[in-house]
């Protein structure tokens, strides 16, 4: 997949299930959604921890809307 590929967009994280996954709550565009997300690469390196109610950057494929990658914590 290539860069220009991905949506980025901005969320909540709703609820933290085992596994790693996180249900993330964005909004692509005029719609809020709730996305399946993995923490990045990066994250898991930085042991980067991630709690319920954070603010976080998720990319999401255009091709599935409803799983993608949190690559950022605000």
């Amino acid at each position: 997949m290539r860069d220009r590929d991905i949506i980025e967009c901005e969320g909540t994280i709703v609820r933290i299930h085992r596994g790693d996954f996180c249900e993330v709550e964005v909004t692509i565009g005029a719609v809020r959604r709730t996305v399946r997300a993995k923490r990045s690469g990066r994250m898991n390196v930085g042991r980067i921890q991630l709690c319920e109610n954070d603010r976080v950057r998720v990319e999401v494929s255009p091709y599935d809307l409803s799983r993608g990658r949190i690559t950022y914590r605000l």
